[in-house]
């Protein structure tokens, strides 16, 4: 199977995975999407994430988070930047997502920072996605 677009691809499964309830997703890893799953666990909206040791190709294994009534924590996750048109802000552009609510994933020359970060750092780079 050939995926034009691993990010899109990850964040499908957890959008498919979260909508239907299900406590955990694999996903084949590559260090950019351990960054991400890094990034949505320190930001609350997953409980855990790991790397499985797995022949050929190694899987992050991401366990979803869901409220004391089952009301999902993730109630939306979108592709920005994507292969056929990136998506570049500099320092003073970045985007709030949800007035603040929810996050964009910002990949920068300092690794994959949320928004709040890139702006207390004063970088911009490449909108992955949002999450909120």
């Amino acid at each position: 199977m050939n995926i034009t677009d691993p990010i899109a691809d990850m964040l499908t499964r957890v959008r498919n995975s979260n909508n239907v309830n299900k406590d955990v997703v694999d996903i084949p890893a590559s260090n950019l999407k351990i960054n991400i799953a890094k990034t949505l666990k320190d930001e609350g909206f997953i409980r855990e994430y790991k790397i499985i040791d797995n022949y050929p190709q190694n899987k992050v294994r991401i366990y979803l988070k869901y409220g004391k009534e089952d009301e999902k924590v993730i109630t939306g996750i979108k592709r920005i930047s994507k292969p056929g048109l990136r998506v570049y802000v500099n320092k003073n552009e970045i985007p709030r997502v949800l007035g603040g609510l929810g996050i964009a994933v910002i990949s920068t020359s300092r690794g994959i920072l949320t928004d709040k970060q890139a702006r207390e750092e004063g970088v911009g780079g490449e909108v992955l996605c949002y999450v909120w």
